[in-house]
């Protein structure tokens, strides 16, 4: 492994694959973590797979263009995504394309802020902050945020100690571009190898700053600095950023990488969405972001149910 990147130990090991070669289907061992608590709520990732609903206040969102960018509208949203199953509720004032709208961290403050509020002060599910900004982390989390999304994977300074001092859980996700700038025409050698190395040393900035490991989840970043290749490799070979330990989320829904591979625009995308979250469940994803909820949520339910992991609501058919 690469200088500065930690050797992986027994709770974070991942085998190494030739790129392009198959990866098993069975569910890795990532279903065997213990049940954990994220804010008020239980998981036990061993027999069940959460659903995190995506609500974005920000005017040029990139699938709902605005449509949740009003407070009233925002804080509907969570709560009818609460409504239609999601356990989750992933909140972001600023969008992570360099193509959106930059703000100020007053300005992104002034725009999750009302929301967190909104959904905490009526329902007890998860709520998460997008942001890559350590003082929004800790403003968001006094105001009622469970967990911090971070899509710089703790690359900007202070923002695991602010994960640290509020308590929070931290969603780890790989990208290497700075905070809202490109990376145009981004290079691996081995996307999955290179992603799963850069996971493991970010678990291991957190642990080093006071994380506990049981508030650590991780994100291979799809589309995130990647081409569409390297999104398709990563769904292929999942297992093996599953198998790192933490428990691994997956943000699929609407992205690029399903549109070129499809020839779809974001309003078709969902088909496509489904079929590459179901893959990655099978080989161990145990949180999944989503823009449509309820779709969603049965395409996971019906894979938990082919996995083994849950019954069948009932049964009548050939009783």
């Amino acid at each position: 492994m690469a200088d500065g990147v930690p050797a992986a130990g027994a709770a974070l090991t991942h085998a190494a694959r030739p790129s392009g070669a198959a990866s098993p289907l069975t569910p890795p061992a990532v279903t065997t973590l213990p049940p954990r608590r994220i804010g008020r709520r239980e998981f036990d990732f061993a027999h069940r797979v959460a659903v995190m609903a995506i609500v974005n206040r920000t005017a040029d969102s990139f699938y709902d263009a605005g449509r949740t960018y009003a407070l009233d509208r925002a804080v509907e949203a969570a709560l009818r995504a609460v409504e239609a199953g999601a356990d989750w509720v992933d909140i972001g004032g600023m969008a992570f394309s360099p193509d959106a709208e930059e703000v100020d961290a007053a300005e992104e403050l002034d725009r999750v802020l009302g929301v967190i509020e909104g959904v905490r002060a009526v329902s007890d599910v998860v709520i998460s902050v997008d942001t890559q900004r350590p003082e929004v982390a800790r403003a968001c989390v006094q105001a009622g945020a469970d967990v911090v999304n971070d899509t710089t994977g703790l690359r900007v300074p202070g923002m695991a100690d602010a994960v640290a001092e509020t308590g929070a859980s931290v969603v780890i996700a790989h990208s290497i571009a700075d905070p809202h700038r490109h990376h145009p025409r981004p290079q691996y050698t081995d996307v999955v190898a290179e992603v799963a190395a850069f996971l493991t040393a970010q678990t291991q900035v957190a642990l080093a700053a006071g994380v506990p490991p049981e508030r650590i989840i991780i994100d291979p970043g799809h589309d995130l600095n990647k081409n569409t290749r390297h999104s398709l490799e990563l769904v292929r070979r999942l297992d093996e950023i599953t198998s790192l330990g933490p428990p691994t989320l997956v943000a699929l829904s609407n992205k690029d990488f399903v549109g070129e591979t499809l020839d779809r625009e974001r309003p078709e995308r969902l088909p496509g969405t489904l079929a590459a979250t179901v893959m990655c469940i099978e080989r161990g994803a145990r949180i999944v972001r989503a823009h449509e909820v309820a779709a969603t949520v049965d395409s996971v339910r019906m894979a938990e149910a082919v996995l083994g992991l849950r019954e069948p609501a009932w049964m009548k058919h050939n009783v």
